[in-house]
């Protein structure tokens, strides 16, 4: 309770007021470095895209939610690629940014497997966490994963522009520092005892 941030809230042109969540985490020294994390969600609505992209502009990691519902596909896969346009706009490279896939409400009667929701996405290569949000279920595991794949991410970062000549130690943190990441590009969290389907056509958009 002591590091939760204020529930912040915007109002926008259309008079309504959208709100969001900021919240700071303090980690303290960590290999020389002091480490604060402030997470926002941002909303979901198209008409709030500009939102969005400004939210997205200085953003060090993602984690894209995406609604396990059969019936959502369409708007997960239209969610994916307005945070591919909104990062392109902003000059974020795209490859390059730590991303983590939340597959949420898997408590839901009709919703896809993970297989078919990483089929129809194309997010097989991207490290998961199967949610259910509502319940408090993968939110901690979603928050610890992309808090360690944007760290190692900065200090690599970091670790490049220091000069050659004193690189020598960093490089030896650095390979282990990769071989981290890889681990944890490799896990997969376990599977739950839901009922899904798998992938056979996508529904029309409303």
């Amino acid at each position: 309770p002591g590091t939760v941030g204020k529930l912040l809230n915007l109002a926008t042109h259309s008079d309504r007021t959208i709100y969001f969540d900021l919240l700071p985490v303090e980690l303290g020294d960590i290999k020389g470095y002091k480490i604060r994390f402030q997470l926002a969600t941002v909303p979901g609505q198209t008409a709030f895209n500009e939102t969005r992209r400004v939210v997205l502009k200085g953003t060090d990691g993602i984690v894209f939610v995406a609604d396990s519902q059969w019936a959502m596909l369409p708007k997960n896969l239209e969610s994916w690629q307005n945070l591919k346009d909104n990062l392109k706009a902003n000059a974020i490279s795209f490859e390059g940014i730590p991303i983590v896939i939340q597959y949420n409400k898997r408590d839901l009667p009709d919703i896809l497997s993970i297989d078919a929701m990483q089929e129809a996405l194309g997010l097989s290569s991207y490290p998961f966490v199967e949610a259910v949000a509502s319940a408090g279920r993968g939110v901690t595991e979603t928050f610890k994963l992309i808090s360690k794949l944007t760290f190692v991410d900065l200090l690599r970062r970091l670790q490049g522009w220091r000069p050659d000549d004193a690189a020598a130690p960093e490089r030896r943190d650095s390979d282990d520092l990769q071989t981290w990441k890889a681990s944890l590009l490799n896990r997969t969290a376990p599977p739950t005892a839901t009922k899904s389907r798998p992938l056979t056509l996508v529904p029309s958009s409303p």
